[in-house]
This record gives structure tokens, sequence and C-alpha cells, in this order.
């Protein structure tokens, strides 16, 4: 059955590339991953394979990957994605000396891969559990693990009808869980090698904050107004609906300014964002030391920015919570500042541990927006203590890399 649903996903995808740019990136870019692998892996060494489905697992597993290649300088990396948002941005990271995609999970792909690539270990990130490609390490003798995974007892590994789709967790060596529901949904399960090791996107998250990148633009933006009292908002990684809440409001607040960081950035997408704006508004892209005006609201036009930018924020707003899900609420909070975000996040662990911890907000409507943004920004107090909690959060879930590591190292 399994086989049978790959079969006619791998058709699907392949009708899809007719029209759709990603699907047709994916599909060109399979194709080339059996001669990238044939040109440029070394036979004479030995390769830890990081896979990661997309950029954010890339993100996610990236401090391990640097630490064992940083630590461990007799092993050469190879890293792989699925999705083209992944490998189109990632393809030339300097820290991994082959990239490409994985091909589809298809017995003939798999065997091919592993006869080329012929790892010395596998590393996973977070949700990867291809049937034929773990079936195919486990009898080869590869070692398989899996980080910063988490597990939910609604998952189809643990269904009443899930028996077989369970069996192909007995292949990984070591599963690294990010807490200790996932550990005891796994042990009920008779699998037993689960270390409690936490999630390795903090790690990244505190690195990114560490290298936060110099906008001294941005700082002169911000400086020129009438009124250094007026609070910041950062709106990152937004959709459509996150801006006609989040301009709405914007557009009767004349205390506030804005900075939006849109997650798609198209001509179209820039375009609706600012035909919403009734206050003035200023382009990043238009921003030069002669044209810096005042403005009330700054429209990030461009990628790579906004992990710095949310350090300029009183108040940040996450995007995507009225749609599939939130977008990384772990970069604002570093900052030491309220986060905010849509009604969907259930699926999402460190949302739900920001709220818990006092530092994270979630809304549903803009009546509730509204309502939280102005009880923050009336109560100095509540502003900094909302803020420093979600800091704090962050700070007290590092070292989930070192103790990957530390584990791994041993093995290796």
């Amino acid at each position: 059955m399994y086989n049978f649903v790959i079969a006619l996903y791998v058709f699907a995808v392949k009708i899809a590339s007719l029209f759709n740019k990603k699907a047709k990136l994916l599909i060109a870019g399979q194709k080339k991953t059996f001669d990238i692998l044939k040109q440029n892996i070394d036979l004479q060494s030995e390769y830890i394979w990081f896979h990661a489905a997309s950029l954010g697992e890339f993100e996610q597993g990236r401090p391990l990957l640097e630490k064992i290649k940083k630590e461990k300088t007799e092993y050469k990396i190879l890293l792989t994605f699925f999705s083209p948002s992944g490998y189109e941005v990632k393809k030339n990271y300097p820290f991994a000396e082959v990239i490409c995609y994985l091909p589809f999970d298809i017995k003939k792909n798999v065997r091919t891969f592993l006869d080329l690539a012929n790892p010395a270990m596998t590393v996973f990130i977070k949700y990867e559990f291809w049937k034929n490609y773990l079936n195919e390490l486990k009898t080869r003798s590869i070692p398989i693990y899996i980080i910063s995974a988490l597990f939910r007892p609604n998952q189809i590994f643990f269904r009443p009808y899930g028996k077989d789709y369970r069996k192909i967790l007995k292949n990984y060596n070591r599963f690294f869980v990010q807490d200790e529901n996932s550990k005891q949904l796994l042990n009920k399960h008779g699998i037993q090698n689960v270390i409690v090791s936490g999630d390795t996107r903090f790690d990244r998250v505190y690195e990114i904050y560490e290298q936060r990148k110099d906008l001294p633009l941005i700082d002169k933006y911000l400086s020129k107004t009438t009124d250094s009292k007026k609070n910041i908002l950062v709106a990152g990684s937004t959709w459509p609906k996150d801006e006609e809440l989040i301009i709405s409001y914007f557009n009767r607040k004349p205390d506030i300014k804005l900075i939006i960081a849109p997650h798609e950035i198209t001509e179209n997408r820039i375009q609706a964002i600012t035909s919403q704006l009734k206050r003035p508004y200023l382009l990043y892209s238009e921003m030069a030391e002669s044209t810096v005006a005042e403005a009330d609201c700054l429209v990030i036009d461009c990628f790579g920015l906004l992990s710095s930018i949310y350090r300029y924020g009183d108040i940040a707003y996450i995007g995507g919570g009225f749609g599939v899900g939130i977008h990384n609420t772990l970069e604002a909070a570093v900052y030491n500042i309220p986060v905010i975000f849509g009604p969907n996040y259930q699926r999402f662990k460190e949302a739900k541990d920001l709220i818990a911890a006092g530092g994270g907000i979630s809304i549903s409507n803009a009546g509730e927006l509204n309502s939280r943004i102005n009880e923050l920004l009336a109560c100095a107090h509540l502003l900094s203590e909302t803020g420093e909690k979600a800091g704090k959060f962050v700070c007290q879930n590092l070292g989930a890399t070192e103790r990957i590591f530390k584990e791994i190292k041993a093995i290796l």
C-alpha cells in the first residue's frame, strides 16, 4: 500500500510540474541528484548525511550540522532537501560538501542513492519518515538518528490501524525528542531508544540573535520622527489576513510606528499592503541616506532582514496564524518583546509553551488584537514583563545541540 501511495504521489507531482513552479523545480532538481553524487562524492571520505524536508527543518538542524563539522573534521557532510524552498535557498551552503535533492522514496531510487552516497551515518530532522529509505539504511547497517523530533498521539504511527507504519520507527538507532510527552508515547509503543534532548531550533535562534545585522538605515528611519516616544510594532512573515488586522489597527493609532515584512515578496503582495495604508509609508528598497524621510510605516520588500529587524520592536506580531500555521515565533521572542500571533498555533509546541511562559499571546480576531496591544502599550510594566518572559523562555531552552552532539560524538 505504501509504495502504491508513493507512486500516486510521484505521478501527481509530475502533473503539477506542468503548471506549478515549485513542483517543476522539484522534478528538475531530482533528475540531477545522481549526477551530483557521482561527480562530488569523494569515495575516500566518510560522509554524515543530513536530511531536511525544507528550509525550516534545515535551520533547526543547522546548529548540530555545524557543530559536527567543526568538531569532527574527519567527516564530510552530505545535505539533502525534499522541498525547493530549502534547496534553492541553501544549494551553496558552505558547510556541506555535497548538496542535492532527495529522490522520491521509490525502492530503485533509494538503492541508487545509497550506493552512490554510502553515508557513515544519517541524521533526519524533526519529521522525516520515508519507509524505503529507512528500511534500506537499516539493511545496510547505517546508523539512523532523528533530532528535535516531536510525536503526538494522533499521528498515524499510534492509531489502531498504524501498526505497519509504526514498524518503520524501529529502524532508528536513536530518537532525540523535544519533550517528555514524545518519549512516553514512544515508550508506550515499545520504543525505548529515546532521549529527551530539547529543540535545536532554540540554539539556532540564539545564534541568529548573536549574529544580528546592523541596519543603519532603519536606525536612521526610526530616529526621524517628531515623537521619539512612539512604540514600534514589527509584523513579520505576514499573510493577507494578518495584514488586514494589523494595518487596520495601525491606521487608527497615531502613537505607533509599524514595520511590516510579508512572507511573500512580490509586486502584487507589496501593492496589496501599501494600498491599505492610510498613513505615510516607505519601502525598504527605496531607503538611502538621501531619501530617508519621516514615515509611519516601513514595508520590508526584500529577504534576509527580518530576524535582525525584530530587535527594533516593542511588540512583535508573527504571521501565518490565520492560515496553515504560524511562522517562527522564537526569532522575535529572543529580543525580550511580547509575541502575538493568530489562532492556528496548536501544531507548534514552542508557541504553546511560549503562551504558557507568559511571553506569547494568541488572538482570534481584530477585537482581540486591538485590546491586547492596547493593554500592553497602556502599561509599561506589563509590556516589559511580558517581553522578559518571552526572552527568558528562549534562554531556558538552549542546549539541545550540545546534548545531542555529546551522544553522537561517542558513537562517531
